[in-house]
């Protein structure tokens, strides 16, 4: 059977053993799952389920771009010296920090789904295929939910790199259960890290939750700190809002770059996605240079409009003081010659 119609495997493994008591260890894991350190509601009221199912299914002529969107030739740098960011769609981006090269939650299948046959469906293509990508020499995951962690593009880049994967706590059950060689996964708590390619991996908090199937919370999220030598770079995974980002400024930035969530957010799950303000305030408290605002254009997962996050973002940067790139998909950054924001999704919208 094709392992994508296996829902099953798509849903991934459960902890056990030295696993399941490391996990079980954590500071943040109380009553049998993962929990956040600030107060989190991750369901929706009753009172709003009715608004929530009108909106579904509303509005889908502006949630989705009405002309193709562009990609940009996604060729990364010969050598990955200085610092680049390729975004690939989604929260999907290619970090190239002073040699080394970090993949960010790839995603590439058709859909974010258990299965291919329903779901949301990508609105573009992906720029690049990933039998294309240059050596990678870690894949960094911030949670297990579908638009984050994709079996099909897991395998593929296990068989085609010699990449090691770096996931929070419990992810390792599930890249195991996909063939993944343990010895090829590291499993991270919140200010835990890890070297590799003379880089250095932290899991920071986030403010989320998790789950592939029924159950929530039996893996942690986080957000991540890439640092180089000389460079740093974080990556905000999906979160909403909270102090912790002051936090993780004083303790790990200043940062050169941020990959920051703004896209996918509701009035009714404000406590896990964050408005693009909000992204903007998240980028100044952990104290970044330039920011690559991620997590929108690639699915409709939100009853916004489709170029709203990139709207959002923009107005508030420009408010704010801040360095902002808003790059096509598969467009290199150089985050030191960032180019001038030119609205390209304006004409798609």
């Amino acid at each position: 059977m094709d392992n994508r119609f296996n829902i099953a495997a798509q849903i991934g493994g459960k902890a056990t053993g030295a696993r399941r008591a490391r996990m079980e260890a954590s500071p943040q894991y109380s009553g049998g799952r993962f929990r956040n350190n600030v107060p989190t509601s991750t369901g929706i009221s009753l009172s709003a389920v009715p608004r929530v199912a009108v909106a579904a299914f509303t509005g889908g002529d502006t949630r989705r771009p009405h002309h193709p969107v562009p990609l940009a030739d996604a060729t990364p740098g010969d050598d990955a010296q200085g610092l680049h960011i390729t975004w690939y769609g989604h929260s999907s981006a290619l970090v190239e920090i002073e040699g080394s090269r970090v993949l960010l939650d790839p995603v590439w299948s058709d859909r974010c789904s258990p299965t291919p046959l329903a779901g949301p469906r990508r609105l573009h293509q992906p720029p690049v295929a990933l039998r294309d990508l240059p050596p990678i020499d870690a894949v960094v995951i911030s949670h297990d939910h579908y638009d984050h962690l994709d079996m099909p593009s897991i395998q593929i880049l296990a068989d085609l790199q010699t990449t090691m994967f770096v996931v929070p706590l419990g992810i390792g059950a599930h890249l195991e259960r996909w063939g993944v060689p343990a010895s090829r996964i590291t499993e991270l708590d919140w200010h835990e890290s890890t070297r590799i390619a003379g880089l250095e991996l932290v899991a920071t908090p986030a403010r989320h939750f998790s789950g592939r199937g029924l159950s929530r919370d039996e893996t942690l999220w986080a957000s991540w700190v890439i640092n180089g030598p000389t460079r740093k770079v974080f990556y905000s995974g999906d979160t909403g809002y909270f102090p912790g980002f002051a936090e993780i400024g004083e303790t790990y930035g200043p940062f050169d770059a941020t990959l920051v969530q703004v896209g996918a957010y509701g009035q009714d799950w404000s406590d896990i996605h964050m408005v693009p303000e909000d992204g903007v305030a998240t980028h100044v408290d952990v104290r970044g240079g330039l920011m690559v605002p991620v997590h929108w254009a690639t699915f409709d997962l939100a009853p916004h409009q489709w170029s709203e996050p990139a709207e959002r973002t923009w107005r508030e940067a420009k408010a704010r003081g801040v360095r902002l790139a808003i790059p096509r998909p598969g467009e290199r950054v150089d985050v030191d010659n960032a180019p001038e924001i030119d609205a390209w999704w304006q004409q798609v919208a």
